[in-house]
């Protein structure tokens, strides 16, 4: 009986390893260019320790509102489930008063009293490491709050430039990067927070406005102190600069906002061509952060309600676009609720966790796709098919071809591959929607798309009926019954 049963479980291992499985596996290690970013203002986030709410005031959208670090780490589950692999968070030192967004930094040591102690930031940075999140912060090196001890300092004057040259710091004492003192005073409190904390990355606003020496600086010493750490440059909004330049300075990836705008201008509405969106000339294009919005800029949904387009509809095509081309998906939070907001701080409303799923559900399966299949974020990228919002594109690494089919154009498209495109006598397995296209007779394959849907494929050989498969089935059952029959005759026995 024993045997018997042996030979059972073997056939169930079988059984369960003859299932298809799409999608080589990428690795142990997993590259910055394989995440997905969800981006955080942790003020506007979530509220799940009351303790902190130091002068929190919900109904002013420029007082803090009461989110806190608790509130992040009581939601990486939520994050996690919907498959983004890390998270960023906007600036979190102690700022002056009214500094719910952290960029009045008052003490590069502290955390902001509103957010909650440094303790449960670490725990948060655990937390999230627990759960194969990686956990990048904004650090500030553009200027400090008027109110910081250094302003008023006889001794530091030369610590600030005479005038700051940046457009969003509302004339806030702008740091001269160039003095040596207070070059080594950023580069020391940066390398501080990875020792002290473990986080993986740093996001630097208004990169443009510091000196490149100095980045060439900074990015080698924080480097030394954990490996893969990532640096993500935020340029301040109108910015025209060279992203080679940074780039060659150990930036790994600069935020291109005139790329940010050619995608919300496509996809806000519908029948407008993909050829608007340049492609990327950067150094890596699969590390350039793909976005739509940010804390600095009005919400997607503003420019979608404004085209008077469902936002929901908009935001499907517009996410399966970032998540299939090369580049690092940053999603800000609130998008997945389709979250409305004009200027500063419209657009930094509270998030709310109580509404419909639909595009939570469909963000989860986006999420999913793309951390099953290593063509998405590695793979080469080659447009097959493109008229008036209509997109067919490919997506090859190694062994594995992912054909990505978007329809942002008001009515269904019906587009034709052949054996140019892609190889013939095989079969396109949709991961979405779950469509599946045959190659016909002319090894060609139909792809119709209804309008405000996508489809990611991966080609595959042509499944039939699996011989195999419902012979084992077979086997396993006739094995299954005589065990019971022999355990019942024991049993009478």
């Amino acid at each position: 009986m024993k045997k018997t049963l042996i030979t059972l479980i073997l056939f169930c291992i079988f059984i369960f390893s003859s299932v298809p499985a799409y999608g080589a596996a990428v690795g142990k290690t997993r590259e910055w260019q394989d995440e997905t970013v969800y981006s955080i203002m942790v003020d506007r986030f979530f509220n799940a320790n009351t303790k902190n709410d130091i002068d929190v005031n919900t109904l002013d959208p420029l007082a803090y509102n009461g989110g806190d670090f608790q509130g992040v780490i009581d939601k990486l589950d939520y994050l996690k489930d919907m498959g983004f692999t890390a998270i960023r968070l906007t600036s979190i030192f102690d700022n002056t008063a009214g500094g719910y967004h952290g960029y009045w930094v008052n003490d590069f040591y502290q955390p902001d009293e509103h957010f909650g102690s440094l303790k449960t930031f670490k725990k948060l940075v655990q937390e999230a490491h627990q759960r194969d999140m990686k956990v990048l912060i904004d650090f500030v090196t553009n200027n400090v709050s008027t109110e910081h001890p250094w302003v008023k300092d006889e001794t530091k004057q030369n610590w600030f430039n005479e005038k700051s040259d940046s457009s969003n710091s509302n004339a806030l004492p702008d740091l001269n990067q160039d003095n040596p003192e207070v070059k080594a005073y950023l580069i020391d409190a940066a390398k501080w927070w990875i020792n002290e904390t473990d986080i993986d990355g740093y996001s630097l606003p208004e990169v443009n406005h510091v000196p490149e020496a100095f980045w060439s600086d900074f990015s080698n010493e924080v480097k030394k102190e954990k490996d893969n750490f990532f640096l993500l440059g935020i340029t301040s909004l109108n910015s025209n600069v060279d992203p080679d330049k940074y780039k060659n300075a150990g930036i790994d990836s600069l935020t291109a906002y005139q790329h940010s705008e050619q995608l919300r201008n496509v996809f806000a509405t519908t029948n407008r061509a993909f050829s608007e969106l340049n492609e990327n000339k950067v150094q890596k294009p699969e590390l350039q952060p793909q976005f739509f919005d940010n804390e600095m800029t009005t919400r997607f949904t503003n420019d979608i309600v404004k085209n008077k387009h469902f936002p929901g509809a908009r935001w499907r095509t517009a996410l399966t676009y970032i998540y299939s081309t090369p580049g690092i998906p940053v999603v800000f939070y609130g998008s997945e609720i389709a979250l409305n907001g004009g200027e500063i701080p419209d657009n930094r409303q509270p998030m709310n966790f109580r509404t419909e799923k639909e595009l939570i559900d469909y963000i989860t399966k986006l999420g999913e796709v793309r951390n099953q299949l290593p063509s998405l974020t590695r793979g080469s990228m080659e447009m097959l098919y493109e008229k008036n919002g209509m997109a067919v594109y490919k997506r090859v690494y190694q062994d594995e071809t992912a054909i990505i089919a978007i329809n942002n154009t008001s009515e269904s498209q019906n587009v034709t591959l052949n054996k140019e495109h892609i190889e013939g006598g095989k079969e396109l397995r949709g991961m979405l929607n779950g469509d599946l296209v045959r190659s016909n007779d002319d090894n060609q394959y139909d792809l119709i798309i209804d309008r405000d849907e996508a489809e990611i494929y991966v080609l595959a050989n042509k499944s039939g009926i699996n011989l195999t498969l419902i012979g084992s089935l077979v086997v396993v059952y006739i094995l299954f019954t005589i065990f019971i029959i022999k355990v019942r005759k024991r049993r009478k026995e």
